[in-house]
């Protein structure tokens, strides 16, 4: 089935649109396809899926990462409802340190997104009861979590809260800025 790969501002950052087909009885979408996928040069191993519903607008998840030996990429999609998806370029001599990129993923665009390792990761909830699936290279480790403020000052990354507070755990409110955080990642250019 034909999947259309599109690089973002950030090249490593991708857009997926897997292709969907409807009729009278509902749709059918291959949402991903290691062979398509391999085609286009992303060679990734996929361990782990993910699964999250959040009931209100507003609700943000982020920024996290997870260092060696637990690094992950992660392919991000919506099922319901819609999301403003965030990827922050945290590499180490990047051309595009400390910048970062977003993009609405939602179930009615039907695409997805590709955030690379290297890459803290958010998102925050644009439509009500909006569920969030995505699949990870390496499994979930504690250990390892990391992450970086939501509203680090440096990042000013454009939320779309509307001056509403949003809805946080209580980690998300504890990560330091990314000035702050060590250096978990480097560029390799190439």
């Amino acid at each position: 089935m034909p999947v259309n790969i599109e690089a973002t501002e950030i090249r490593d950052v991708k857009i997926i649109s897997p292709a969907k087909f409807g009729d009278h009885r509902g749709f059918f979408s291959e949402t991903y396809n290691r062979a398509d996928f391999e085609a286009s040069g992303l060679n990734l191993d996929f361990c782990q899926d993910n699964h999250s519903f959040s009931a209100v607008v507003g609700t943000l998840r982020g920024l996290h990462f997870q260092i060696p030996p637990f690094v992950q990429d992660k392919l991000v999609r919506v099922t319901r409802g819609a999301i403003l998806d965030v990827a922050v370029d945290i590499r180490q001599g990047s051309p595009s340190f400390g910048r970062w990129v977003s993009w609405v993923i939602s179930a009615e665009a039907w695409n997805q997104i590709l955030v690379p390792k290297g890459f803290a990761h958010g998102f925050c909830t644009i439509a009500p009861d909006t569920e969030v699936q995505y699949k990870v290279t390496a499994p979930y480790s504690r250990d390892h979590e990391r992450g970086i403020i939501w509203n680090d000052p440096a990042l000013a990354i454009d939320w779309p809260l509307n001056d509403v507070e949003p809805t946080l755990s209580g980690k998300d409110t504890e990560f330091p800025t990314l000035a702050e955080s060590p250096v978990y990642f480097t560029h390799e250019p190439g």
